[in-house]
């Protein structure tokens, strides 16, 4: 889905995706509110989530190895049909695994040629050992119907060790990153959020991590706000 501005348009491209089990219509707020500074932005749905475009994974090893590559696809899409005047600015990002794949993503080859920061909602950096919090008995019965929602290939008994293991194998360096996490996140703690700014500024990635009073895990589309600000304030946009 593409969002276009109807005034005047900025050389300026935000890709997004939607956390697991979500579907893009729960950040639907963040190219509305990108709208508003003349820039354009594509959402998606990701493989697999039956909440947003119905369809299948049949094979759990594809999804890892290509998933990320939806926002080049995306890109590929529209970039003509946008018609900017000169190379444009790109904004990869999403909430929780949409954030880790735009990560991932901005490593690719369809983008190296651009400037292009990542914007991550609700993402951060569990303890290496230990169990996390949807791992618990506290969590079966949500995970249970967690699983209802994604092609069984993608249950969380297969995602989120993988999850867990693509965040301490990103390979990402030398980038532009915001991480945004909710003082009220009940999934992503503020500790978790610095773990994975450690973790970054390891491969000299820029990062800047804004901590917010009021952004829980199951209402990404509150960040827009907060989205919208950074990019102006860090005159990106």
């Amino acid at each position: 889905m593409c969002f276009i501005p109807g005034g005047p348009k900025k050389d300026a491209l935000g890709i997004f995706t939607h956390g697991y089990t979500s579907h893009k219509g729960s950040i639907l707020s963040w190219p509305d509110r990108l709208t508003d500074l003349g820039v354009s932005s594509i959402i998606f749905d990701l493989p697999g989530h039956f909440l947003g475009s119905f369809n299948e994974v049949d094979n759990f090893s594809k999804f890892k190895r290509d998933s990320h590559l939806l926002f080049a696809k995306a890109w590929d899409l529209f970039k003509d049909y946008l018609k900017f005047e000169k190379q444009p600015k790109c904004i990869l990002g999403g909430h929780s695994l949409g954030a880790l794949l735009a990560l991932k993503a901005m490593e690719l080859e369809e983008f190296k040629h651009l400037e292009k920061y990542a914007i991550c909602v609700g993402l951060g950096l569990p303890p290496e050992k230990g169990v996390h919090l949807f791992e618990t008995g506290f969590f079966e019965k949500t995970m249970n119907l967690r699983s209802q929602m994604v092609s069984p290939e993608l249950s969380p008994d297969n995602i989120l060790p993988w999850i867990k293991q693509e965040k301490r194998g990103l390979r990402v360096k030398d980038k532009n990153i915001f991480l945004l996490v909710g003082e009220d996140d009940a999934i992503v703690s503020i500790d978790e959020a610095k773990g994975l700014v450690e973790l970054l500024e390891r491969n000299n990635n820029q990062v800047i991590l804004k901590i917010i009073k009021k952004l829980p895990h199951h209402q990404p589309d509150t960040a827009a706000f907060y989205i919208k600000n950074i990019l102006k304030e860090e005159n990106i946009l």
